[in-house]
């Protein structure tokens, strides 16, 4: 089967997808929410990057360990694990009224998430053929972008509704998260009874092998920069623009819309043209797009540029997203994609650490725009060698196919 073809994807698939959806329902808001309720709380712009830290230490310390298991065991039983701590995050959540307990939350939400995304990931790359890799990574991003925009979008009725009565922030938080807590629970049921065992099959034993080549070494240097420049500005940004623009959260939620549409709609279709012209052209186009809307970012005097920034780096990472991943399946062998998954992951997720407690420290020390300008650094670094070192692993796709 071909899933290259938009209309004839693996029903696993479709069902993976279901459950991505639901479980991200809360993915947008938190991002968003998150450093503006820590400062409700007293927290301090170090303080927020540790939260970010926090959960992002989880998936860097555990998921080297976790893909030779996948190989072993299979994919199935850390998908549901994984899910089963997203669930237990949200109910955390909704009880979290200090930084400590918004901390182990985002522990068990970082845990959750070290388990399920190398499963779904890995399940993807099980069953899409390499002509439609690209496709069904863009499918999956779509996913969680649909799920994000309409738990957002309830999660911002739900607050100004709340706003307009005069409820506390504490308060609402707490119905906020009882509302992401079910379908969290209904993400765990969707994959309980609808994705079986994915793997090819078993690997003969557990151990920590990776097929280490320098293609591979340098799509994880990419990926580690990547990672520090994410969680580096996000949580920055969301500081940003209430201490030097004076935005309302409000005002940062309509900017960010035409952003989460692309987000929404149009990873798969680039996925699909990463699969007919190759890996590399997009993930350059992906990256350099990012470093020049980052580098704009310091110069802001209103939310409308903005908003025309975050589109465009939305765009990017409809682009690079997708190919990266495709590249990283091209690169590993199926009896090894558990653990060349699990490395990837790992180098994303170590460079986010470092970047979210970086990123905090230098917007208190150094300046607001520091962190903006090392972000656009990094991705041209990136940007270098991608052209340079890595080699395109899909031949153009003739059109007639």
């Amino acid at each position: 089967m071909n899933t290259h073809n938009n209309k004839s994807q693996h029903p696993i698939l479709k069902t993976l997808r279901h459950s991505i959806f639901l479980v991200s329902f809360p993915f947008g808001i938190i991002a968003f929410i998150l450093p503006i309720y820590s400062k409700n709380l007293g927290a301090s712009a170090f303080e927020i990057g540790l939260l970010f830290f926090v959960f992002l230490i989880v998936p860097t310390v555990v998921r080297p360990f976790i893909g030779p298991f996948l190989d072993r065991w299979g994919r199935r039983p850390f998908l549901l694990i994984g899910l089963f701590g997203y669930v237990l995050a949200m109910i955390v959540f909704c009880f979290s009224n200090s930084i400590p307990l918004l901390g182990m939350a985002r522990f068990l939400q970082g845990l959750g998430q070290a388990l399920f995304w190398i499963a779904a990931n890995t399940i993807v790359a099980d069953l899409a053929s390499a002509t439609g890799r690209g496709f069904n990574f863009g499918l999956i991003d779509e996913a969680v972008n649909r799920g994000a925009i309409i738990g957002t979008f309830l999660g911002i009725s739900m607050i100004f509704a709340f706003q307009s009565l005069h409820v506390s922030w504490r308060q609402i938080w707490f119905w906020l998260f009882i509302l992401y807590t079910l379908p969290a629970f209904l993400s765990l049921g969707t994959a309980w009874r609808g994705i079986p065992e994915t793997r090819p099959h078993a690997a003969t034993s557990v151990k920590m092998r990776i097929p280490l080549s320098g293609q591979l070494m340098t799509l994880l240097v990419i990926v580690f920069l990547s990672g520090i420049s994410t969680f580096m500005i996000w949580p920055m940004l969301m500081i940003f623009l209430q201490d030097i623009l004076k935005a309302q959260f409000n005002q940062i939620a309509l900017a960010y819309v035409p952003a989460a549409l692309i987000g929404a709609f149009l990873p798969s279709r680039m996925g699909r043209l990463t699969d007919r012209y190759g890996r590399k052209k997009m993930i350059i186009a992906g990256l350099l797009s990012s470093a020049l809307s980052s580098a704009v970012v310091p110069q802001l005097q209103s939310l409308l540029p903005l908003s025309i920034l975050w589109a465009i780096q939305s765009l990017a990472a409809a682009a690079a997203n997708p190919a990266e991943l495709a590249l990283l399946a091209d690169i590993a062998g199926e009896d090894v994609r558990g653990t060349v998954y699990g490395f990837f992951t790992f180098s994303f997720f170590l460079g986010g650490a470092l970047g979210a407690g970086a990123g905090g420290w230098l917007y208190d020390h150094t300046g607001f725009a520091v962190p903006f300008y090392l972000n656009t650094f990094f991705m041209i670094i990136g940007c270098f060698l991608v052209h340079f070192i890595l080699r395109e692993t899909m031949k153009p796709v003739p059109k007639n196919t």
